[in-house]
């Protein structure tokens, strides 16, 4: 059922938060959001049903599984916000050989173990603050029935067949491949061992779908994004021809029996995307509720990318098998990875969301999990640059800004300001910055650019402490003819901090409160509550090293080999004497933008701030660094190396990194948080 609100003239109220907009107007804050975003017109108001994809219940989800529910709860969050009805689902993936395996393993049903692990990934989700509608389980007795339903109805218009595969199976992945598709003889989604197997299986006619999901991938070039998941799509498996799919199996028995033929069970990937459906109210026999009438298709499915296959390829021909439409958009959105690599248990290198929190609280971690994540690329964790990420980003840039606003305006005016219209020539500037963050924002939201979106944010934040510097309102309390100029800067600066507030909360949605309460709309709290405190990052790490003493010690075991692995000799250079020492200046800069040298396969080009000065560095890391990772990193910089050209773009200095036996490269850092320019010597 669609929901409009009043058309009134709403012009006069703008300056009003959506709170006391909403009074007057007597509806939801979200209605007024949505009213104001379509111009005060009278609209329908829109639906918007998103989904993560449901965790599988092998063990318990890292942080790079978690950031998932982080990345589906912000962007459900500022939907609503704009005025949209959200639905958000997420859940758990709980049947297959691998689960049956781990059941074995720990000694107990596959039923007890799922509950467990599906328990925890609740926690989790419940933990990061997510704010899902619904939360399904694949072993939910709905569920169940609809998929045995589903193959059922494919079976019987032939879609569904009786036959043998016979290939190389991979058990993590859950998948069976044909020589020419493995790897190095390995699976090529995961890059394990697999073995050959053959079984009877019921397999379905993907080749039957396959010019219908071409047409239609090309007709909506939104469907899959980032764009280039769609190239891989088309040129490695839709054009090429798909094979029919293998749909059930008969070597193990944990999954969803095939009612008509019950010594078989469901594939797990038949089973688990139609959670999609199942999870609203779809029934095979036609009596769907009115929530998947609503609901369905879905406006976006959230997934990571190692599964975009599945959804890009194997759903889609699903539902047009069961004449449904397809959903508008599947997003596979990059890995989080370990400052090693692809966090795995194997490695030793997983790191939890419990632990962080535990460490840095809940909306820290949600705040670097999205903002560390670029569009397309990989994003990297690390214990260490959390803490740094905390204390540059949150402590100082955010908590010191609000702590020094309310701090002054309880010193000069009894913690209660209004706008005194006493303008200055900073003014102009800062709100156009405040009052603009809101489009830029939305333009970033719209192309899912979350992280891009958190920046515009915080730009909002680093221009009203560039207001405190351009003001000086501890110089103006000094005369008695500047005091309404006084409490017209401290009022510009509430309402600064109040709008990047109302934009943060999508993302952090506790720091936004708390930060809004103490504000106040210009009475503010008698005293500031630290929203973030600096943190040492040695402390920090010796705590990380108590988190896991016996995965630490198992490390350590063979501490003699390591070390002779990391010990690394080179060939000796001609000795220098001190002056020739003195003749390099190493300084600490801050890269501030970069960009691929588009002439090269090897070289990034840097903005590298050094003091006052910006200097242009291009470097042979691209194999090792993205541009979207540079960005904010302090560096060890050569300065005054003589200016050269490469690949036809001049370079003012150097970037000093250290290298491996490997070749691997790691650019040098200060050990404590250091301004850019600072000599080192």
């Amino acid at each position: 059922m669609t929901e409009t609100v009043s058309c009134v003239t709403i012009f006069s109220y703008l300056s009003m938060d959506f709170e006391t907009l909403a009074r007057l107007l007597a509806c939801e804050k979200g209605d007024v959001a949505f009213f104001m975003i379509h111009g005060g017109e009278k609209m329908e108001k829109k639906k918007f049903y998103m989904t993560t994809a449901i965790a599988y219940t092998s063990g318990k989800p890292h942080i790079g599984n978690t950031y998932e529910f982080v990345l589906a709860d912000a962007i459900a969050r500022y939907k609503r916000s704009q005025g949209y009805e959200v639905f958000f689902q997420t859940g758990t993936d709980e049947h297959g050989q691998k689960i049956e395996l781990k059941a074995q393993e720990a000694g107990v049903s596959p039923k007890e173990y799922v509950d467990k692990v599906a328990a925890q990934v609740k926690e989790i989700a419940d933990l990061m603050n997510t704010s899902y509608d619904h939360f399904i389980r694949t072993t939910d007795e709905y569920h169940e029935k609809q998929v045995q339903k589903i193959f059922k109805k494919l079976y019987d218009q032939g879609d569904i067949y009786k036959g043998y595969y016979e290939g190389m199976y991979c058990t993590p992945c859950e998948s069976f491949f044909t020589e020419s598709q493995l790897v190095d003889g390995k699976c090529p989604d995961c890059g394990r061992e697999v073995q050959p197997a053959k079984e009877e299986a019921y397999f379905f006619k993907m080749s039957k779908y396959a010019d219908r999901l071409i047409e239609h991938i090309n007709t909506h070039p939104e469907f899959i994004q980032p764009v280039s998941r769609k190239n891989e799509m088309m040129n490695n498996f839709l054009l090429p021809g798909l094979q029919d799919l293998c749909v059930s199996r008969t070597s193990f028995k944990w999954g969803i029996p095939v009612d008509f033929d019950p010594k078989h069970v469901v594939y797990v990937w038949l089973d688990a995307l139609t959670n999609y459906i199942t999870g609203i109210g779809y029934d095979c026999d036609g009596e769907s509720t009115e929530q998947f009438q609503k609901n369905w298709p879905a406006d976006l499915h959230l997934i990571g990318k190692d599964i975009i296959r599945f959804h890009t390829i194997y759903w889609p021909i699903f539902l047009m098998a069961l004449d449904l439409p397809l959903p508008k958009q599947v997003f596979g959105h990059p890995w989080l990875l370990q400052g090693d690599g692809k966090m795995s248990k194997s490695k030793g290198n997983v790191i939890y969301a419990d632990e962080l929190v535990k460490m840095f609280g809940v909306d820290a971690v949600r705040y670097f999990v999205l903002h560390e994540m670029p569009f397309e690329n990989d994003g990297v964790i690390t214990w260490e640059l959390l803490v740094e990420r905390l204390n540059s980003d949150l402590a100082n840039t955010l908590g010191n800004l609000v702590n020094r606003t309310i701090s002054m305006t309880n010193k000069y005016f009894g913690g209660k300001v209004t706008d005194k219209g006493v303008t200055g020539d900073v003014d102009a500037d800062l709100k156009a910055v405040v009052f603009g963050a809101a489009k830029a924002v939305d333009a970033k939201m719209d192309g899912l650019r979350v992280a891009d979106a958190i920046t515009e944010i915080f730009n909002v934040f680093k221009r009203c402490n560039k207001y405190i510097d351009e003001t000086m309102p501890w110089a103006l309390a000094k005369e008695e003819a500047q005091k309404d100029r006084l409490e017209t800067v401290l009022f510009n600066l509430i309402s600064g901090i109040e709008e990047g507030a109302r934009l943060l909360s999508s993302f952090m949605p506790e720091t936004a409160e708390k930060i809004l309460k103490q504000t106040n709309g210009g009475a503010v709290t008698d005293k500031p509550e630290i929203l973030f405190a600096r943190l040492d990052v040695n402390e920090v790490m010796e705590k990380v090293e108590a988190l896991h003493p016996a995965e630490n010690s198992v490390k350590e075991g063979s501490a003699e080999e390591d070390a002779k692995e990391k010990v690394i000799d080179i060939e000796p250079k001609a000795e220098i004497t001190f002056e020739d020492f003195e003749k390099m200046q190493f300084q600490v800069g801050e890269i501030i933008a970069c960009e691929e040298v588009k002439k090269s396969k090897k070289l990034l080009c840097s903005q590298v701030k050094i003091g006052s000065q910006v200097k242009q560095i291009v470097s042979g890391i691209k194999a090792h660094y993205t541009p979207e990772e540079m960005v904010g990193k302090k560096v060890m910089v050569l300065v005054n190396l003589k200016p050269a050209k490469l690949a036809g773009v001049l370079s003012e200095g150097m970037l000093l990194c250290a290298e491996d036996a490997e070749g691997n490269l790691a650019l040098m850092t200060p050990e404590k948080e250091m301004p850019a320019g600072a000599e080192i010597c």
